[in-house]
């Protein structure tokens, strides 16, 4: 891996050459490409252990990329006496902003204060959450009187606001931070494969498992992988492969369901978030900023399915909406929402069954099945390291591999550097110069994709090439995030992206279309009132020189 150029570390072909190796026996083989799995598959390999990585779809395609975009403690946590998860997360907090200051950053938090006694309550708790950071705190908690927060944060509503509570946590690009955390994963030597799917369990004699059958789903190769250790990582999946390995196997997770509306960015003013922490439903509900655009979440609606694209309901909907009038003298109306993404939580089952979503707690859960599989969920984003170096440790018991300490904690993922870019290309880190270098090389490439977004065709081919965008649902949804931000806008590049990858994956007019009609349907999972205005008879126009 030492003698590749960086021009193809990441190419899929030369990785799938590495599986198709039948006498190579992998130490550990990850099954899930989310943010459980990669922040293994890191672990693994920056430890020196020959790791694999297998991923049925795009990396956090599912869950990982669908968050508040938040990297907290979680104040609920601390309200629910989860002491020890609000540590551990704050520390981890402290850790991504130190490791990845590219793609994440402080962001001021103001909980709008409209009884007399609100402020001083969350003042006094939040407090103690500074004081819980220790030295990695990123800000101090203050009071704030009526003015301040009129002023810090336009369009509230003012009738009855005595104050508030302005905070500090983290925030961060979720599916960006996965793209670049499967990046330093194959910088560290290790193989990461998007779009193979494990269909079975391999096993001796003694039932032990010793490695997994698994499917190229773009092409259909079959392969058989040796493992001495096999990890399952797959989030709302997990029960999934436990039943791979035991169709008798009790479930072990709990799926439940959040949304996330995104509208204009004008409504709300300023620079800091929006905490409401006492919603009708007993959950926070965040408004943020993200990306020049108000991201508004999350529900919690328990669901006995899990699926890979999950679909927004209307009552989540309407519950988000209702519950902005409360606080905004102008608040955002369906026509409003550009883009609503839902995203599937994985919550551990409790012994006490009759619990609700609200109550599981978000630690992790480790389990070593009798075959020795090992499977890792729960958790939240802020927490994957840690999760990440407990299943490591338990991998090297497991397969009494020699003990190698984790380096994560001091581990710079890729795209690092300190200083900060333009808005376009501060979720490049390091790599911004490079994208500009190719537009150099390549003048035509410098064509925006779209009026209303900075991004240009380089882009696009640097998605292909240097991170593993096989689909334009990789590109608008993951590496760009348009998807997420304004669905219409996404479907109006689609048909130029089809036409810029298909050249980079050398793939024909076919390919081109079916790829575009697809992210077309897709699509209108996004949008509250779909009207794709005949996108589809614009595909076999020409849309670009390169």
């Amino acid at each position: 891996m030492k003698n590749e150029t960086k021009e193809n570390i990441y190419n899929r072909n030369n990785l799938l050459e590495k599986i198709r190796d039948k006498n190579c026996v992998w130490d550990v083989l990850v099954i899930g490409g989310g943010a459980t799995g990669l922040g293994v598959a890191l672990d693994a390999a920056s430890r020196g252990y020959k790791t694999l990585l297998l991923e049925q779809s795009d990396f956090a395609k599912g869950t990982s990329s669908r968050s508040t975009k938040l990297v907290h403690g979680g104040v609920r946590y601390l309200a629910q006496g989860n002491i020890k998860l609000v540590l551990e997360a704050l520390y981890e907090r402290g850790l991504m902003m130190k490791n990845a200051p590219h793609l994440v950053n402080p962001l001021p938090f103001i909980i709008p204060s409209y009884r007399w006694w609100e402020k001083f309550f969350y003042g006094f708790g939040l407090k103690i959450y500074d004081w819980m950071a220790g030295k990695l705190r990123v800000g101090s908690t203050r009071l704030l009187n009526k003015d301040t927060v009129t002023k810090e944060m336009g369009n509230l509503k003012y009738n009855k606001l005595n104050g508030g509570v302005a905070y500090y946590d983290g925030q961060f690009d979720d599916a960006r931070l996965a793209i670049n955390l499967a990046q330093t994963s194959i910088e560290n030597g290790g193989v990461l494969l998007n779009y193979v799917k494990v269909s079975k369990l391999l096993k001796d004699h003694e039932g032990k498992i010793t490695g997994v059958e698994a499917t190229d789903c773009e092409s259909g190769e079959l392969f058989k992988v040796n493992a001495r250790t096999v990890i399952n990582a797959t989030g709302v999946f997990v029960d999934d492969i436990l039943k791979l390995d035991d169709p008798h196997a009790n479930a072990l997770v709990k799926v439940s369901q959040g949304i996330h509306l995104v509208v204009e960015r004008s409504f709300l003013k300023g620079d800091s978030a929006l905490m409401i922490p006492a919603t009708s439903d007993g959950r926070v509900l965040f408004a943020v900023p993200w990306h020049d655009h108000l991201l508004v979440g999350t529900t919690d609606t328990p669901l006995d399915r899990h699926q890979l694209e999950p679909k927004a309901l209307t009552q989540e909907v309407e519950f988000i909406l209702d519950t902005l009038k409360e606080y905004l003298d102008k608040a955002p109306t369906r026509e409003d929402v550009l883009s609503v993404f839902a995203g599937l939580r994985p919550l551990v089952l409790p012994e006490d069954k009759e619990k609700g979503t609200k109550e599981i707690s978000r630690d992790h859960k480790l389990k070593k099945s009798k075959s020795g599989l090992i499977t890792i969920t729960g958790g939240k984003w802020t927490t994957y390291r840690r999760m990440a170096e407990d299943t490591v440790d338990m991998a090297i018991k497991t397969a009494t591999m020699e003990y190698r300490l984790c380096v994560t904690k001091n581990l710079k993922i890729h795209g690092f550097q300190k200083e900060k870019n333009t808005d376009t290309m501060q979720l490049y880190g390091s790599d911004a110069g490079r994208i500009l270098e190719l537009e150099n090389k390549m003048p035509e490439l410098k064509k925006k994709l779209h009026p209303d977004f900075p991004y240009t065709m380089a882009n696009v081919v640097w998605a292909v090439r240097y991170e593993m965008a096989r689909t334009i649902d990789d590109v608008l949804a993951r590496r760009l995030r348009i998807l997420f931000l304004d669905a219409k806008a996404a479907v109006e590049m689609a048909p130029m992206v089809a036409s810029i990858m298909a050249k980079e994956l050398v793939k024909d007019k076919e390919w081109e279309k079916a790829q575009t009609l697809q992210f077309l349907k897709l699509s209108k999972n996004y949008m509250l009132n779909p009207s794709i205005n005949n996108s589809a008879e614009k595909i076999d126009q020409p849309v670009s020189n390169y």
